[in-house]
């Protein structure tokens, strides 16, 4: 059954917890963050694997590193609802090991990136910003005492962004599209 009716009143439960929590509370927020950035990765992961993207001439191929982000959100959702899982330090250093070989392929940032350039690139961008987001509600959970994460759980979300920030760059790169900075207009 997909629906069991025990939140209709606006409260939720979470693991091993035997109180209800209000589906508005800080936690639940962070939660929902957690998952609407890992389903918006449903759709990079889809466009990635189109478009056959690689890290290096023979390295992952994009797609999987999107699904691997995304079994490591579903971890990291897992440990803020109290389950006994954290994300591992060699996660966070997987993941700081995808962006240095990135930005071996790209050229020095010298100034901020209008995003666009190709639909992928456009896709990684906006997955970025709802990364960061997801980022500040899991810091405010527990920031506020409302739940328990571990610091490479923390870590892994502040690199996050910067992976994908890599993977839209990487994507126009592949593309043969040059980047654009603002104009300040």
């Amino acid at each position: 059954m997909l629906y069991t009716g025990k939140g209709d009143k606006g409260d939720t439960k979470l693991f091993g917890c035997a109180n209800r929590i209000s589906k508005a509370s800080v936690v639940a927020e962070a939660l929902g963050a957690l998952d609407e950035i890992n389903s918006f990765l449903g759709i990079c992961k889809i466009k990635a694997a189109g478009a056959e993207i690689r890290i290096g001439k023979k390295g992952a191929k994009v797609s999987d590193v999107v699904r691997h982000i995304q079994d490591t959100l579903f971890t990291a959702q897992a440990e803020l609802a109290g389950a006994p899982k954290s994300v591992k330090k060699s996660v966070l250093t997987k993941a700081e090991k995808a962006i240095a070989e990135i930005e071996k392929e790209l050229p020095p940032i010298k100034s901020f990136f209008v995003s666009g350039g190709t639909e992928l690139a456009a896709t990684f961008d906006t997955a970025r910003a709802i990364s960061r987001r997801a980022e500040r509600r899991v810091v405010e959970a527990t920031e506020s005492g409302e739940a328990k994460v571990g610091k490479n759980t923390i870590a892994y979300l502040n690199r996050l962004s910067s992976l994908l920030y890599a993977l839209a760059r990487l994507a126009n790169k592949k593309s043969g599209i040059k980047e654009e900075p603002p104009s300040y207009a």
